[in-house]
């Protein structure tokens, strides 16, 4: 056939061609509605359906209501296969083209039911939209498919057909006249009909099977996206090169006071086999470094901040004035204090800054061992260990930052022993058979609860606190809770492998899991580890910026650059979605500042820092650090762009000598439509 004649053709067939083509895509949805009808999920709430319709009903309708539920409820199973064969038999009916003109009123009286029962007359409507149900509206496509049918016969139909050798079905069949049945209607050729019937068989065997992705994913957004990978599925099957090393070590000094330097750094650390995490530590570790001084001694503590926000430090070993020892430090600021170690055992020590959660969970904490004045009996080994959680959501390729809205969920990605998942199990812990071996276990939290076990055998000891006399003796599993400590002793008499866990078994699956290597004859060899970070560190002068700057070349906004030095500096507390943490860091998405034109209050306030404004409504309490100590102009415009071009954000770019100019000018524009309350 020519293109002219497929061309007349159609011109004389499209009304009938249209009227299938409806009545094909309306059997299509009310084949995916059938096929949830047969999910088991559909039989268990088929009563709940219409008690959740009756909520919120008029007083002259309860009795509607009451009277489908009366007659459901007894019935339910029976209800449920009648919904069943009526949506199939309604769906292959309009997929096929039979019995259409009895088809169109019955499934016009079936969805009135529908909405009139189960949808609950449609609704919840709001102001500036409405929801009239699902139902009214097949109504309404029901009624348009009989305006429709009343052309003559349609050939793309079972019922074409069926009229063919019995006349008669016209009655059950076709709205037309007389005169329209006469016609023999004209056909599109069979080169056209076939693949547009494979192509709607092809439809529906990827709908159906598609059903339950569909019931189960999350909408393809950029957040959903970061929040669905965790660290363990973008983990390789590579172990790590060397684990962090858990031996305790030897004491910091035996004189009567000892000095404690603590660097607070923004780094990247790994947590599990070839992923990373943008973390805010105390000397560039997550745990930070292990602290072992004895009962009695001072110890003189120097905090330096080189994050880019405030930090603190707090000692559970300590007891002193937090009001004064536990405050905030700015970036590039020292604070100086000391305490005396009088109680022995295993603490924490941790960020005090708040949100406490974010900064604990995002890597601020260590251990500190403090020994009796009486020994405890020898150990051959003696090993630290700290569990934590971390939270997360992806940032770029296999680098993860925080996620608030888990960790005030309390749902970790992982849970682990000294940073990183599972890396004891791949790389154990020597311990000599037959001799004591000694574990300063910590649990950071910052949420959950632990029960630590060793499989296959005992512990000979445990030291719950500083009180000999509370020691016990002979225990299996002992629990130990966030923020708290404990010292184990067991003796392992014969070699082999036994597992160290936490015996949630969820935790255990997420990392909570490590191994004793434990060998004969006293060979003890060093792992081949991580070198312990040391105690002490020197603190670094604070660069200068503004020099800095004034060497670089022609500015080019680099997209990839923005978001990793976002990652880096502001994801944790802004969330890498650019959504904040309600009450503590702002929202950036729609932020009035970074969709303004004029960029001067954006990038003063990256530079100088903001406390204590109100955004939006909100007063956060929480300080925005200053930047301009240890980003340069480049950086912070990378910044201010990747901000101002995420999260549908369609700010205005700016350049790196817009932040120079404001460098320069050393002020801080008020937020438009904000009050101050510095």
């Amino acid at each position: 056939m020519s293109q002219i004649q497929l061309d007349g053709v159609v011109s004389k067939t499209w009304p009938a061609v249209a009227s299938a083509a409806l009545r094909v895509a309306f059997g299509i949805i009310w084949a995916v509605g059938a096929a949830l009808t047969w999910s088991p999920d559909f039989s268990v709430h088929y009563v709940g359906y219409l008690h959740n319709a009756a909520h919120g009903q008029p007083a002259w309708l309860a009795g509607w209501f009451a009277m489908w539920i009366g007659l459901v409820t007894p019935h339910a199973m029976l209800f449920t296969w009648l919904t069943r064969i009526i949506e199939t038999a309604i769906a292959l009916a309009l997929l096929t083209g039979f019995a259409r003109k009895t088809l169109y009123v019955v499934g016009a009286l079936f969805s009135l039911l529908v909405w009139s029962t189960a949808e609950g007359f449609g609704g919840p409507y709001t102001v500036g939209a409405n929801n009239m149900g699902t139902a009214i509206s097949y109504v309404l496509i029901f009624v348009a498919l009989i305006a429709i049918n009343t052309h003559g016969r349609n050939p793309y139909s079972l019922d074409f057909l069926i009229e063919k050798r019995w006349p008669r079905w016209r009655r059950i069949a076709e709205w037309s006249s007389d005169e329209a049945m006469v016609q023999e209607p004209q056909r599109l050729p069979s080169g056209v009909q076939i693949p547009a019937m494979l192509g709607i068989l092809v439809l529906l065997v990827f709908l159906i099977g598609g059903l339950h992705s569909t019931l189960n994913v999350r909408s393809p957004s950029p957040t959903a996206a970061a929040a669905a990978v965790s660290p363990l599925s973008l983990a390789s099957s590579t172990p790590i090169a060397a684990p962090r090393d858990a031996r305790l070590p030897p004491l910091i000094g035996t004189g009567d006071s000892v000095d404690v330097h603590l660097v607070v750094t923004n780094d990247s650390v790994a947590i599990a086999d070839g992923v990373n995490y943008q973390a805010w530590t105390y000397g560039g570790t997550v745990p930070g470094p292990i602290i072992h001084v004895r009962q009695g001694q001072t110890v003189n503590v120097t905090l330096t901040n080189h994050g880019t926000m405030e930090h603190s430090i707090d000692f559970h070993a300590a007891q002193t004035e937090p009001n004064l020892n536990y405050v905030d430090i700015q970036p590039g600021k020292s604070l100086k204090f000391s305490f005396v170690a009088s109680v022995p055992g295993a603490f924490i020590y941790h960020c005090e800054t708040q949100p406490i959660l974010l900064h604990v969970a995002n890597g601020m904490y260590g251990v500190l061992v403090v020994d009796p004045k009486t020994p405890l009996p020898p150990a051959a080994e003696s090993y630290v260990i700290e569990q934590s959680e971390w939270y997360t959501q992806q940032v770029a390729d296999h680098l993860m930052g925080p996620n608030y809205e888990k960790m005030l969920a309390e749902r970790p990605d992982e849970v682990v022993f000294n940073g990183v998942a599972f890396q004891y199990r791949e790389h154990p812990l020597v311990v000599t058979a037959g001799k004591r071996v000694r574990i300063y276990f910590v649990d950071a939290g910052p949420n959950l609860w632990t029960s630590f076990h060793v499989i296959g055998s005992i512990f000979d000891k445990v030291y719950p606190d500083g009180d000999p006399a509370h020691t016990l003796s002979d225990v299996s599993t002992y629990t130990v809770g966030p923020g708290a400590g404990a010292i184990f002793d067991l003796v392992i008499p014969k070699p082999g492998k036994y597992a160290f866990v936490d015996h949630d078994m969820a935790h255990l699956m997420k990392g909570a899991v490590g191994v004793f290597d434990v060998r004969a004859g006293g060979i003890s060899p060093a792992l081949e580890t991580t070198a312990p970070a040391p105690a002490q560190a020197p603190a670094a002068p604070a660069p200068d910026m503004a020099a800095a700057s004034a060497a670089l070349g022609p500015y080019h906004f680099d997209p990839a650059q923005g978001a990793k030095l976002y990652a880096a500096n502001c994801a944790a507390c802004h969330q890498p979605t650019g959504q904040g943490i309600a009450g503590a860091f702002p929202p950036l998405k729609g932020n009035p500042a970074v969709l303004d034109a004029d960029p001067t209050t954006q990038i003063d306030t990256v530079l100088n820092g903001l406390h204590g404004q109100n955004v939006g409504g909100t007063v956060y309490a929480t300080p925005m650090p200053p930047f301009k100590g240890v980003l340069n102009d480049a950086q912070i415009a990378d910044i201010i762009n990747h901000e101002r071009t995420s999260w549908d954000n369609q700010g205005k770019q700016i350049v790196a000598s817009d932040v120079k100019i404001r460098r320069a000018a050393g002020s801080v524009a008020v937020v438009p439509g904000t009050t101050s309350k510095r």
